[in-house]
């Protein structure tokens, strides 16, 4: 059944007098730069997208498929990919189907292949090119479309940090996944410039811009006039966009005004290095996806005034005027390209599905240990090291967890050319603790650098570098501020790879200082204890060090997981024992450790998701991690006292969690006692007894944890957290009971 649209651009363009005989080769009309050939050839991208949406919704009638949000009405953006190359790098809208089928044109691919490429997404095929049938998405590597997901507006802050990764690659004297003089296209709704994350990439772009530095980003509102079914108040966007960004706008229903309006923004972004926005007013045909009324939230007369201005009709409409096609000649290429577009829609739902847990899960989170642990023993050359510590970091002595981090991170800087170390107050303070002190002097403000305060911005940044090619380790200044901006981990840099099927990847170690029981520096904001929602990350890794070498060794595995594996790692380190020196009584330097030279890193390589066990204790095994180490590890010593034989398990990682170390500390005690430091519920302690139960421990099982609550400001936080004597209080009760 023909709807509405699809009788109107029969009508419409049967009826259109026909022009003289026109010149591919001249402009195709008066006063723009765009010519016959290319709007031919535009066309056939914008029809092709128009089709796709028609075969979406006879796919879902049939149920073959399974996703119907359109590109129609927006198939102007076909003009922006025509005035961009096809090896800018694009994060597109999810109405980009002309986008994305005249790109692929661009570079060289027969039209079908690009339609194919749309419709296997559509009907979850396991043999589609991007995501392999775990989502619909626009992307390609072979095209430099990075794929995105529907959270919305969540790309810009990734998209600012693309572009800033191709400018500050260029300085640093290193190569990207993209040319040296590539530009960065970001395209969005209307809807989307209200967003947290929008915003975040827009003030990001003009604060670079501002600070002098090089920033060739384009963003590009499509401008329907709704989200879903909420108008957007005209003229919002043009009050909406940020003063500091060069802007463009254009008729995006006019391919000739499009296309003139894209080339002069896309110019000025390639020449300038510097942001642009470029609004493309569009329309909304045939609702937000299939199963959308329109009727109920809009009226006729506005649906009418949209279908007037269909850009498929007005790109005939210029063809025909230029005498360049005839109105029935084009009548006829549609209904052809719609009987070839939907038998190849058929086709394509013949093909293959996921049908198991282990295919969906494939790209999620590949693991290579043995490859991990030879990237993690790798050091820069002695002299290097020499040059860039001074005094070498294992004849230091005893360190505490703050400074091996540091030279941690030093020494990974000194081998890996790509690391990038950026954050709120890094750079010349060298963090609010101190942790990254000395690496602006050892390695200059190209790879060391403060960045706004706004933790979107920084994730953001890093996303965009990690999938250029480079390594950030961006610093979140406390655990409470990385909420503020969970979804850039959550739902872009965790999907990336699950959704490209590995094509892409955004290496990173997100550097977290986290955990409360810090004196003299009170309150919520400086003391959280909440890591449930990183947790539920499905692939991240969650790396929590106690002590000193294991924060070095562990830190190094994240670099190497990042490198290797494209891991995203969040390092959460527990402020309270940053400087920390001693263990079980003033001055015995008991929670000091030695940095190990690099002849030994191989050795003492510690492999994501291994615990690390203290004593050898067969009465009791409490399981711990971060501060609880510590206080375990004291309430061990007085049960040791009495004859009592523990051993502590560090668990190090809480995501994956060690279970088979677990397990194996588990058995040989037969009592647990998990001393968990996060809240009680949604707490690290629900995953280990979850894994302890499911993999059939039978022995008996208590945990102390901190309270349901924020923590509060001074002394009366003690009443919530997790206390030492809680602890022996709960060993006890466990070994009589």
């Amino acid at each position: 059944m023909r709807d509405a649209v699809e009788t109107n651009f029969a009508e419409v363009v049967g009826s259109l007098a026909p022009g003289a005989p026109g010149d591919p080769d001249r402009p195709v009309r008066p006063g723009t730069t765009l010519t016959g050939a290319l709007c031919r050839e535009l066309f056939a991208a914008q029809l092709g997208s128009r089709l796709l949406d028609i075969a979406a919704r006879v796919l879902r009638e049939k149920g073959q498929g399974f996703y119907t949000i359109g590109s129609s009405g927006h198939e102007g953006n076909a003009a922006v990919a025509a005035a961009l190359r096809p090896t800018d790098p694009a994060l597109l809208h999810y109405r980009s189907g002309a986008f994305y089928l005249a790109r692929s044109a661009q570079a060289g691919r027969a039209p079908e292949e690009g339609l194919r490429d749309v419709l296997l997404g559509l009907c979850a095929s396991a043999e589609e090119p991007i995501a392999g049938g775990r989502h619909k998405v626009f992307g390609h590597p072979g095209l430099a479309v990075i794929p995105q997901t529907s959270t919305i507006a969540s790309h810009l802050p990734r998209a600012v940090g693309v572009a800033f990764a191709i400018e500050r690659a260029r300085a640093l004297g290193l190569s990207t996944r993209w040319p040296e003089d590539a530009i960065v296209v970001c395209s969005f709704g209307d809807a989307s410039v209200n967003h947290a994350s929008a915003l975040t990439g827009f003030n990001t772009a003009a604060y670079t811009r501002f600070r002098g530095l090089r920033l060739p980003v384009l963003f590009v509102c499509e401008d329907n006039g709704i989200g879903i079914s909420v108008k957007t108040p005209p003229g919002w966007v043009e009050q909406a966009r940020h003063r500091g960004l060069e802007y463009f706008a254009a008729d995006g229903c006019d391919l000739a005004e499009a296309y003139d309006a894209a080339c002069r923004a896309a110019e000025y972004v390639r020449s300038t290095r510097a942001p642009a926005f470029l609004h493309l007013r569009t329309v909304r045909l045939m609702g937000h996806a299939g199963s959308d009324v329109e009727i109920a939230y809009r009226t006729r007369k506005e649906i009418a005034a949209d279908l007037e201005r269909d850009p498929l009709v007005g790109t005939a409409r210029l063809l025909v005027a230029a005498g360049l096609a005839q109105p029935d000649e084009l009548v006829k290429r549609y209904e052809a390209e719609r009987e070839h577009v939907l038998a190849l829609a058929m086709e394509c739902a013949r093909r293959p599905r996921l049908t198991t847990a282990e295919e969906v899960m494939a790209p999620l989170a590949p693991r290579h240990p043995d490859r991990v642990a030879a990237v993690a023993a790798r050091s820069a050359p002695d002299d290097v090291r020499e040059r860039v510590f001074g005094t070498l970091p294992e004849r230091e002595g005893g360190l505490t967890l703050a400074q091996a981090v540091n030279r941690a991170l030093a020494d990974a800087m000194a081998h890996d050319p790509g690391i990038l170390v950026f954050g709120e107050d890094v750079a010349r303070k060298g963090g609010v603790y101190g942790v990254t002190r000395g690496l602006l002097r050892k390695f200059g403000a190209e790879r060391v650098f403060d960045t706004l305060l706004d933790e979107q911005a920084i994730l953001g940044l890093a996303l965009g570098a990690g999938v250029s090619g480079l390594l950030p380790v961006p610093e979140i200044q406390y655990l409470a501020y990385i909420h503020n901006a969970l979804d850039q981990i959550r739902g872009e840099a965790s999907t990336l790879g699950f959704f490209s099927t590995g094509a892409y990847r955004n290496p990173m170690v997100v550097r977290v200082a986290g955990y409360a029981y810090q004196k003299g520096f009170g309150g919520h904001f400086h003391n959280d204890n909440s890591v449930a929602a990183l947790r539920d990350i499905p692939g991240v890794v969650i790396a929590s060090p106690a002590r000193p070498d294991d924060a070095a060794a562990m830190l190094r595995t994240c670099l190497a997981a990042a490198r290797a594996d494209g891991s995203v790692c969040v390092f959460l380190e527990p402020i309270a024992l940053y400087h920390t020196r001693d263990l079980l009584e003033e001055g015995d330097g008991g929670w000091l450790a030695p940095y190990a030279p690099p002849e030994r890193w191989a050795e003492t390589h510690v492999p994501i998701g291994r615990a690390r066990t203290y004593g050898d204790g067969r009465d009791l095994t409490i399981v711990t991690f971060a501060n609880g180490v510590r206080m375990s590890l004291r309430v061990a010593a007085r049960l040791a006292a009495e004859g009592v034989g523990c051993r502590v398990l560090d668990l190090r990682w809480l995501s994956p969690l060690p279970v088979e170390d677990l397990l194996e500390s588990a058995e040989l005690t037969g009592r647990v006692l998990i001393a968990d430091e996060t809240r009680r519920t949604g707490g690290v302690s629900e995953g280990v007894i979850t894994a302890l139960i499911d993999n059939g421990f039978s022995g008996r099982i208590a945990r102390v944890a901190s309270c349901d609550s924020f923590v509060p400001l001074g002394d009366a936080a003690y009443a919530v957290l997790l206390s030492e004597d809680d602890i022996e209080q709960a060993a006890r009760r466990l070994l009589t009971g």
